[in-house]
């Protein structure tokens, strides 16, 4: 049968588009609500416009739409070409499209009208929480069943940190999700208190270590060598690296909570954990970029290239800062500031976002029968623009969070405070400004590869390629 001796490359197709689609919706509310803190009126009177309800919209837009759209994707295509064999079950895996839709459509709706459990990046109340669970265990079946009935021994790394990205945010939303409902929209958290905030951060960094760190990571270690047509640098680093990094990043959540009534031990837990996973981290990002070795010059005329491997920059950088900002003398200033903004941002926008835009750079074309994108000019642009973008964003709050640290320590010598609280925003203001043009550029960035995207597969038909035999590919 036609099915059996192809790809199933439709659901590929389907979250492809779609994050490039949640990608500008969410990039799009960022930008309205990095202009509502310039001016606060922007808004007015439109409680669904109000900051604190776009706010976690954002948050989830760019989080688990666009990225995990991305991831979806992704993995669907990298565990069928690395194990030869078509998807598990073609119905499940339309089934995890249309209901992580239907999830993105009813936080879209539901967030704005301030329906939240208010909890970090688990806001979504509890039957929204349920077709989650629903979708994941589907998906779980679709990428574990396809690894199960593989034509080849060998499971490839990549498949690895999918399968632990998904395997802990299953036991992540479950665990952190629990709650009582006591309306269809209303529930209330199971735990209270410290050990609520401690379930939070758990999850909280751990849908940072798993969601926006190991699934990416699986992303890096296919396209990376696929782009720049070499191997990996180190298969045995990226072992070395897939199992420290699982196993440290776990412990690190309690660093969040710095300075609150968590038991001190815990914080000094968080915080030795967060500076080991240094090493691991930086394994990672070292096996990747060392996979241009002998390649550098691809990275001259390959925009697509440059994409994943300043992605890849983003990441040594972010996971530098994230355990330097864990230490308790360094976080006493960094804590409640824009800096910590700055921080998620390197990795949000020069990690996450840009590792995607070159995966799909490389995936669409390929899924709709093409050699390459309509305007490879159109990607080099999109790239510098970007870039842009997000050195203006992420340097603009790195000063604003240390003045603002400075500012609210600052003390005359009768030990009153020097600066009102007033006078840090008022000198915040313009960096404000300089993270709105930031935004503004990466959101243009987005814009172009929406263009780029539609002239590339206008008109063209959709290509399921056919199942290679283990002997003869290259996955």
């Amino acid at each position: 049968m036609q099915e059996q001796t192809t790809y199933n490359y439709r659901v590929v197709r389907q979250f492809s588009i779609m994050t490039v689609v949640w990608g500008v919706v969410g990039m799009l509310v960022g930008v309205i609500i990095a202009a509502q803190l310039m001016w606060p009126d922007l808004t007015h009177g439109v409680s669904w416009l109000a900051y604190g309800r776009l706010r976690p919209l954002h948050t989830n837009a760019v989080i688990f739409a666009f990225g995990g759209s991305a991831l979806f994707a992704t993995s669907y295509y990298v565990v069928q070409r690395t194990c030869h064999v078509r998807l598990f079950s073609d119905k499940l895996a339309a089934f995890t499209f249309w209901g992580w839709q239907a999830v993105i459509v009813l936080a879209a709706i539901t967030l704005p009208l301030g329906i939240t459990t208010s909890k970090e990046y688990a806001e979504l109340e509890w039957p929204i929480d349920v077709l989650i669970t629903l979708v994941w265990v589907a998906y779980a079946v679709v990428f574990f069943g396809t690894l199960f009935k593989r034509r080849v021994q060998h499971i490839y790394v990549a498949n690895w940190f999918y399968g632990a990205f998904i395997l802990t945010v299953a036991i992540l939303h479950l665990v952190n999700s629990a709650a009582i409902p006591v309306s269809f929209w209303k529930s209330y958290s199971v735990y209270a208190g410290a050990q609520d905030a401690m379930v939070q951060w758990w999850y909280g960094h751990n849908a940072v270590g798993f969601f926006l760190t190991a699934g990416f990571l699986g992303i890096m270690y296919y396209f990376v060598p696929k782009q720049a047509e070499r191997p990996i640098y180190s298969y045995r680093l990226s072992v070395v690296h897939f199992w420290a990094l699982i196993f440290t990043y776990m412990w690190a959540g309690p660093h969040h909570l710095h300075y609150t009534a968590l038991p001190d031990w815990a914080q000094s837990i968080g915080m030795l954990f967060s500076l080991i996973l240094l090493a691991p981290s930086w394994g990672g990002m070292i096996n990747g970029i060392m996979t241009l070795s002998g390649a550098w010059y691809k990275l001259r005329t390959d925009p697509i290239l440059k994409f994943l491997i300043v992605s890849l920059s983003f990441y040594g950088m972010s996971t530098f800062e994230g355990p330097m900002m864990s230490i308790k003398t360094v976080n006493s200033l960094s804590h409640y500031t824009d800096w910590t903004i700055g921080h998620v941002h390197s990795g949000a926008l020069g990690w996450v976002a840009f590792i995607s835009i070159g995966a799909l750079y490389y995936l669409i074309p390929r899924l709709f029968g093409k050699t390459e994108m309509y305007s490879v000019r159109l990607i080099t642009a999109h790239f510098w623009i970007a870039t842009l973008g997000v050195v203006l964003y992420i340097a603009a709050m790195w000063i604003a969070g240390v003045m603002q640290g400075l500012m609210w320590r600052a003390v005359n010598p009768e030990g009153t405070l020097t600066y009102t609280f007033v006078e840090s925003v008022k000198a915040t203001f313009p960096f404000y400004a300089i993270r709105l043009l930031g935004g503004l550029l990466f959101f243009a960035g987005m814009l172009i590869m929406v263009y780029n995207v539609w002239k590339t597969i206008v008109g063209a038909k959709a290509v399921d390629a056919p199942v290679v035999a283990p002997a003869a590919a290259h996955a």
